[in-house]
């Protein structure tokens, strides 16, 4: 039987699982009647194939054929073609998915990524040493435990930090007893520096955070798992999104074709819509490229950081408090007046930084008392989707989209003009 595991880029976990027990050819690539589907556009329709060369269980060989136009690393190599040994790491293309091979003895049974192959008799063997595991490696590949645990809250084991900053630190904790969600489980938890906690506008953010991820219920948004006290420090424990943040995915790879970036930013709208149309609607105040993340999985938008929420009616900020990154930020919302079109305005800025590579503000000239954007030069913004970009950044927001439904209709029809 050969299983296939999709990992995490960065950490290397387990993301997703494929198994196959009769098959003699496995086909992999973007297209839906490949065998493996992986909706990355460094991924190829049909990127490689795996084929059985001698049956056998344990003494499978299999060979691996690739035909992605950006090619197949196996076990960091770049290949054509090749025999592939058990547990390899095939990439798709540099920067793309990984996917772990792996052949199993039908006979015996499915062991969980997660359950350490010798678990039956640990009581019989010395601890183990963690040896030969890759330096990005979080579990050992040998016994399925933490690498390393830098400490411990409450029932959380802390495996690395992945964020520090004024408010708190951010780190990737794991749940062995499954005591948060009901089954072990990585996920980020959130720390709020004591000092910070003192100070009642950055307390109400935190808290803000939790009670928001709390009510929601949507793919696009974290889910919230936990929200407790320990030491005299506020923790948010919520969903780790395995993938890659738009800012970082574009100094990493450049800038994206129209059609990508114009299929993200309507994943976009559809998740302010969700937010825009709550009983009491929320406006997000902080969307740019930092704030929204793609999962490897599924190529799909996760909107983060909801610490700087706010329900429409509630008390406005005091003159002078922006919320929100330069450049992306609506001018009403710079005046701390806030509307719903405020995150729609901020699309517009988005896509420029992901057709060019560049901040926005460099394409930013003033007319009149505000500002507009100059793209007329931009050989990858159409006239079609510049006139988008142009409404939706209009100074006033009565002249802007004023749904987000009526933004991802727009941006649709730019795609397909």
């Amino acid at each position: 039987m050969v299983t296939l595991t999709l990992l995490d880029q960065h950490y290397k976990t387990p993301v997703r699982q494929w198994c196959f027990e009769m098959s003699t050819v496995i086909r992999i690539g973007r297209a839906v009647d490949n065998h493996v589907v992986l909706n990355d556009n460094l991924v190829s329709r049909y990127h490689l194939e795996l084929k059985q060369l001698t049956g056998g269980n344990k003494g499978d060989v299999w060979q691996v054929i690739s035909q992605g136009t950006n090619g197949t690393f196996l076990n960091g190599t770049l290949i054509t073609k090749s025999t592939i040994p058990d547990n390899s790491l095939l990439q798709l293309a540099q920067g793309g998915p990984i996917l772990k091979f792996q052949l199993e003895d039908i006979s015996e049974p499915t062991i969980s990524p997660w359950t350490p192959k010798n678990q039956e008799t640990k009581s019989n063997i010395s601890p183990c040493q963690h040896e030969g595991n890759s330096p990005n490696n979080i579990f050992c590949i040998h016994c399925g435990q933490p690498i390393t645990v830098l400490k411990g809250i409450r029932h959380y084991q802390i495996l690395r930090v992945l964020g520090q900053g004024g408010m708190g630190t951010t780190y990737l904790a794991w749940d062995a007893t499954g005591k948060t969600t009901g089954t072990p489980q990585l996920l980020v938890l959130k720390q709020m520096n004591a000092d910070m906690a003192k100070i009642a506008k950055a307390r109400e953010l935190f808290e803000r955070e939790a009670n928001t991820l709390k009510s929601l219920h949507d793919p696009g948004v974290p889910k919230y798992y936990d929200f407790f006290v320990e030491g005299g420090k506020k923790y948010l424990a919520m969903e780790l999104i395995h993938g890659q943040d738009l800012e970082k995915r574009i100094q990493s790879t450049g800038p994206v074709t129209p059609h990508q970036a114009i299929s993200w930013m309507v994943q976009t709208c559809d998740i302010l819509d969700y937010l825009h149309n709550q009983e009491q609607p929320l406006i997000h105040r902080d969307i740019k490229p930092a704030n929204l993340m793609v999962r490897n999985a599924n190529n799909r938008i996760v909107v983060l950081d909801f610490g700087a929420v706010k329900e429409i009616g509630t008390t406005p900020e005091k003159a002078g408090t922006r919320i929100g990154a330069e450049g992306y930020c609506a001018p009403e919302q710079e005046r701390g007046q806030p509307l719903t079109q405020s995150d729609l305005y901020a699309i517009g800025p988005t896509l420029v930084y992901l057709l060019t590579g560049q901040s926005p503000l460099k394409f930013m000239r003033q007319r009149g008392k505000g500002f507009c954007f100059e793209l007329r030069n931009i050989p990858t913004i159409t006239p079609d989707l510049r006139a988008v970009i142009e409404r939706v950044t209009e100074p006033i927001p009565r002249d802007r989209y004023q749904t987000a439904q009526e933004l991802a209709k727009a941006l649709m029809s730019a795609a397909h003009g």
